[in-house]
């Protein structure tokens, strides 16, 4: 992109662990937290040249892989899911995730950079 004098946008996907500390995940958590400092840092070196970088971090999104990994019925997970929220009337799901990301891509967020935008529905952390 700086080659090639292309301004635009790059997205990176963390997770919410990028704001959390825990005992339990350890090195997930520090590869999120890293995600989110090169995103800081290079939206930083990158925005000189007119190329916004941002970060995505979802919250715990109701999908087969959560699912699969934590042992859920359909049900059972939207309810763990949902707990994990303060914001109620729904659980967050993949397509919550892609508007943010068509959002941080598109014109309408020209001028922001360097932002970590959680799509958590209000995450307990």
């Amino acid at each position: 992109m700086v080659e090639g004098h292309v301004r635009g946008s790059i997205v990176c996907m963390a997770s919410v662990a990028a704001s959390i500390s825990s005992d339990k995940f350890v090195d997930y958590i520090m590869s999120k937290h890293t995600v989110l400092g090169l995103v800081r840092c290079t939206s930083l070196n990158l925005g000189a040249y007119g190329i916004r970088v941002n970060c995505v971090p979802p919250g715990a999104v109701g999908t087969p892989l959560l699912k699969d990994m934590f042992w859920y019925e359909n049900e059972e997970e939207d309810k763990v899911v949902g707990s994990n929220q303060y914001l109620k009337g729904g659980v967050l799901r993949p397509k919550n995730v892609a508007d943010t990301l068509v959002f941080l891509t598109s014109k309408d967020s020209e001028f922001i950079t360097g932002h970590n935008l959680a799509v958590d529905g209000g995450c307990k952390t």
